[in-house]
């Protein structure tokens, strides 16, 4: 019998995956750094977004861990990861190819694993 009570954590689980998914194959059409073309981000904006997207990702992860059965994560973070490329390519090249597909993708991805964290503070 599926557990019901994780179905909060398991689709904040699956909107984190999707946006960390979103922010690395973004964050993949800056490198290599071909030129100083107008309108391109800086490395700065580059890295800041991956660092915070990463730490989103473990901190959510470790919240997942104590939260949700490791089928049901796995095949519902699997079935995120796999959309992602589907999802960006909805999404419009300027957006994507820009600091602002950076900026959106790592702070959907903190504000889910807030939500994840949450989730596992009032479960504990």
């Amino acid at each position: 019998m599926p557990r019901l009570d994780a179905i909060p954590a398991l689709c904040c689980l699956v909107a984190l995956l999707l946006a960390v998914t979103l922010l690395a194959l973004a964050a993949s059409g800056h490198f290599p750094q071909r030129s100083k073309r107008a309108g391109a981000p800086g490395s700065l904006v580059v890295w800041t977004s991956m660092v915070v997207g990463m730490a989103a990702l473990a901190c959510g992860l470790a919240a997942a861990w104590t939260l949700l059965p490791a089928p049901a994560a796995v095949i519902a973070g699997g079935l995120a990861v796999l959309a992602g490329p589907l999802v960006l390519q909805q999404c419009p090249d300027r957006f994507v190819d820009g600091p602002a597909a950076l900026a959106v993708f790592a702070g959907s991805a903190l504000l889910f694993a807030v939500n994840l964290l949450s989730l596992a503070g009032q479960a504990a």
